[in-house]
């Protein structure tokens, strides 16, 4: 994975760590999209899941939608608008889909039609809307201690259940890090 100078880079995780509270990202696991100095960076919330089935707002997806057959809400940008991941076999990358990284995890293009693609998807998740920051918003973040910035792996954006992602991350990360997955929600109440 090819890290930017500021070292985040595309397919890494952020992980909420305690002291964050704003109650859209408290414990969230953050998948990275995109990340430009200039530009800022994109990514979406692996583990919000909605109410909402996917087959309500795309039907022809449905079938091949991953775990919890729900769209997940990625952010609190454009939540009226639609974005995929997908986990697709290895070899030639399929129509549509454009993978992070060099990973066999990527961004898939909702409108093709989903016959193209099918047999190569693994997995796939709907998200609603994505997570955004401008150009060293996220660096001072991570700079306060919002964020934990680690490795992703390829299932990370498809577990089954997704209440335990931000604690599974950080235990996998060892040593402190996984000491804090065992904080309570409330650590005043400890």
């Amino acid at each position: 994975m090819e890290t930017m100078d500021d070292g985040i880079a595309v397919g890494q995780l952020l992980v909420a760590t305690p002291l964050l509270e704003d109650p859209g990202f408290r414990r969230s696991v953050v998948l990275l999209l995109e990340h430009d100095d200039a530009e800022g960076t994109v990514g979406v919330v692996l583990n919000r899941p909605t109410d909402v089935p996917v087959g309500e707002i795309l039907g022809s997806w449905a079938d091949l939608v991953t775990g919890p057959p729900v769209v997940f809400q990625g952010g609190p940008v454009s939540l009226d608008g639609a974005l995929a991941l997908a986990r697709v076999q290895g070899g030639q990358a399929p129509s549509g889909w454009r993978p992070l990284n060099g990973t066999p995890v990527g961004l898939l293009d909702l409108d093709s039609p989903p016959a193209l693609i099918a047999a190569e998807v693994l997995q796939l998740r709907v998200f609603a809307g994505y997570s955004g920051w401008v150009s060293g918003q996220l660096e001072a973040e991570i700079d306060v201690g919002a964020w934990y910035v680690v490795p992703g792996e390829a299932g990370d954006a498809f577990m089954d259940d997704p209440d335990r992602l931000w604690p599974a991350v950080l235990r996998r990360q060892g040593g402190d890090l996984a000491l804090v997955a065992t904080f309570p929600d409330d650590p005043t109440l400890n």
